[in-house]
């Protein structure tokens, strides 16, 4: 019998595959959506101290190979955010996954503890998304010392509560990212966010489709270079880690775990195929193991390191 039951900093989940923040997570009802189909775990969108408007549209598009997008970091503010947790713990039936950003390390911890009163199973820490910059003008999962003074900023103000660090493709540097934010006392590492920024012209338009005019590249276009990142994150670090970027299959999600990942994040193939991607993403991952006579998705962890 094959099992496809996987563990993450301590939290049991179903099954390895997690929904990626920003995708179906603006409320707690279509998280559940998620979970009930077949989602391992759920992420809500990211949540800031003060409610925040985002960008104007068009924020997304969907341009042959993948989705490029600028959304902006659209939230409701802490506390009607942590309310929204709450409502997700309460409802959903599987591990709920808050994601938290802010200007510096202190505003992280605030959100962070704000948050964490409303008992997510982890806390995720959106060090990667280029609209929040460290000290040098770049995201902090750039830099080993701004990724970990926000690790260990949280770490000092919430206690009880796993926290994950989503780092970024977008780092000569990442493999000492990844180590210092294991050392100021990470729980597990989401490898990772999306490529770039990238940018789409419409020629008949002459100008940038996206009002942002440059975006995060996302879906199956950007996956080597996601599992590369994994690769490189599982040899630098002994924590667990969420590999994340252009899965949408059983093969794409046994590619990620074969590199180092426990838990695989699905996002774009969502945004396609809607929340009935989880089910039939863990039907392959588990006929491919049937096949290849694998009992349990915790083999092959790593496997692909030999």
């Amino acid at each position: 019998m094959v099992e496809l039951g996987a563990q993450l900093a301590g939290v049991e989940l179903r099954n390895p595959l997690v929904l990626a923040s920003g995708v179906l997570g603006v409320s707690a009802g279509t998280i559940e959506r998620a979970a009930e189909s077949g989602a391992g775990a759920v992420t809500l969108k990211s949540i800031g101290p003060k409610p925040r408007a985002g960008h104007p549209n068009p924020t997304v598009l969907e341009w042959g190979c993948g989705l490029i997008n600028a959304v902006g970091l659209s939230n409701p503010g802490m506390e009607a955010g942590a309310r929204e947790v709450e409502e997700a713990v309460r409802r959903v039936k599987v591990p709920v996954i808050a994601s938290v950003f802010a200007g510096d390390a202190e505003g992280f911890a605030a959100v962070a503890e704000t948050v964490a009163a409303a008992k997510p199973a982890l806390l995720e820490l959106n060090l990667s998304c280029p609209n929040v910059m460290g000290e040098h003008g770049v995201p902090f999962a750039y830099e080993p010392g701004s990724a970990a003074a926000v690790v260990g900023a949280v770490k000092a103000r919430v206690r009880g509560i796993p926290l994950v660090a989503k780092l970024s493709p977008n780092t000569h540097l990442l493999s000492g990212v990844a180590r210092a934010v294991e050392g100021a006392g990470a729980d597990a590492i989401n490898m990772g966010n999306t490529l770039g920024p990238g940018m789409i012209i419409s020629l008949e338009a002459r100008r940038p489709v996206l009002a942002n005019k440059a975006g995060g590249v996302s879906g199956p276009a950007v996956r080597p270079v996601a599992v590369r990142c994994v690769w490189d994150v599982f040899e630098a670090v002994k924590i667990p880690i969420i590999g994340t970027g252009g899965v949408s299959s059983g093969r794409d999600a046994l590619e990620f775990v074969m590199a180092g990942a426990a838990c695989v994040g699905v996002g774009s193939a969502v945004a396609w195929g809607g929340p009935a991607v989880f089910r039939r993403i863990a039907g392959e991952m588990r006929a491919w193991m049937e096949a290849n006579g694998v009992s349990s998705v915790k083999e092959l962890v790593g496997a692909a390191h030999g």
